[in-house]
């Protein structure tokens, strides 16, 4: 678990990251660079699921390659398919991570939603449904290895 305290905010006690797939930890169907090593290193704070409807068929392997959970939605509805998954782990304890049209609700209902900017872009409502805009997936694993920066980006 991630406990973070941030100023004007409250307590946070974090116990699952929440990524999308394509466009935050893959850009056409194949793992980003660091990513495997980015987890790796939230294992021992964060239970990490991926939640994809699949598009490039890489959810199996997905579970060999990053050794975690993996969530895989129906073609359709995505956005409110997501945001259920995250109000089922308990929204009080998710940070989820997106770039998509279908990411707003889930980033919305998270603790802590995160627009992960990569080479696919973000629409612009996951950009305004977020609490942090990050320019890539790299650096949404550091600000979970570095919790103060996310203290110093939401603190009020």
């Amino acid at each position: 678990m991630l406990h973070i305290e941030i100023p004007g905010v409250g307590q946070l006690a974090l116990e699952h990251l929440v990524l999308d797939v394509n466009g935050t930890i893959a850009l056409d169907g194949a793992v980003l660079p660091g990513v495997a090593e980015g987890i790796a290193a939230l294992h021992d704070r964060l239970h990490v699921v991926a939640i994809t409807a699949d598009t490039h068929g890489t959810a199996p392997h997905l579970r060999e390659q990053l050794g975690i959970g993996v969530q895989a939605i129906a073609a359709g509805n995505e956005g409110a398919q997501k945001l259920a998954f995250v109000e089922s782990l308990g929204r009080d304890g998710v940070i989820a991570a997106g770039n998509g049209a279908n990411d707003v609700e889930m980033l919305r209902a998270a603790a802590i939603g995160v627009c992960v900017i990569s080479d696919e872009g973000a629409a612009g409502a996951a950009v305004a449904a977020s609490n942090v805009v990050v320019s890539g997936v790299e650096a949404l694993f550091g600000l979970l290895q570095n919790p103060a920066r996310l203290v110093a980006t939401l603190r009020r």
